[in-house]
């Protein structure tokens, strides 16, 4: 495949998965969060921080609306870097993958991305509305969060290079040792440092609109890739 091709069909499946993942967002995460920045702001009403007038809510008004506008955007711009990454390792494993055809194939590297660099990450530290945290530690948090999607990632890189020394059979062998070492990277890495004070239940509904919202990136960009991979190249 010419590389301007390749760029092209990676660059537009990034984009249109982030579309989608953009517009699922704007769908089912936002109410979550008007919820709890609405507990916030009564929060800051109660402690004195703020006060109740229509300045204040003219103000939040036109910070939300500003905010959400960009929220498709945002996926757009964040699903074609994401796209680039994902482009570049499926042309590099693409022999290497099982499935009978580039969609299958796409599909499969998309739900072990997925698993490795989303669902791991996820389990260890959660997702939380903007407004739950302490504002002094998210420095400390992203770099906690960044590093663990980057051992995961990385690592399922190692044993998977390891995995190729190792016959048909023997392959399970790679799996169950990358199993073990994230199990005790799970374990060692320190934990999310702030207090939830928010309602679990509003917390437990935005953790699950979050996985589903993320989700429909990765089976978008598996698909998409895949279908735009077989009209340049068919199998």
């Amino acid at each position: 495949m010419k590389t301007i091709l390749f760029i092209v069909i990676v660059l537009l499946s990034g984009a249109f998965a982030g579309l989608i993942h953009g517009i699922v967002n704007f769908a089912i995460v936002e109410p979550y969060l008007d919820q709890a920045i609405g507990i916030e702001n009564q929060n800051l009403f109660d402690s004195g921080e703020e006060e109740d007038t229509p300045q204040f809510w003219a103000e939040y008004d036109g910070y939300r609306t500003w905010q959400k506008s960009g929220q498709i955007l945002a996926g757009v711009i964040l699903g074609t870097s994401v796209g680039a990454l994902f482009g570049i390792v499926f042309a590099l494993s693409k022999n290497s993958l099982p499935g009978a055809n580039n969609v299958k194939k796409s599909l499969i590297l998309a739900g072990i991305m997925w698993f490795t660099m989303y669902l791991i990450p996820f389990l260890k530290y959660p997702a939380n509305p903007p407004t739950v945290g302490d504002g002094e530690t998210v420095v400390l948090r992203a770099i906690l969060y960044l590093s663990f999607i980057a051992i995961s990632g990385l690592s399922a890189v190692i044993f998977y290079k390891l995995s190729k020394r190792f016959d048909k059979n023997k392959k399970i062998i790679s799996i169950i040792g990358y199993a073990i070492f994230i199990s005790a990277v799970f374990i060692i890495i320190p934990e999310n440092p702030d207090e939830i004070s928010a309602p679990m239940n509003l917390v437990n509904e935005f953790r699950l609109m979050s996985v589903l919202g993320v989700s429909s990136f990765w089976i978008s960009v598996g698909v998409i890739l895949g279908l735009l991979w077989n009209r340049i190249e068919p199998n």
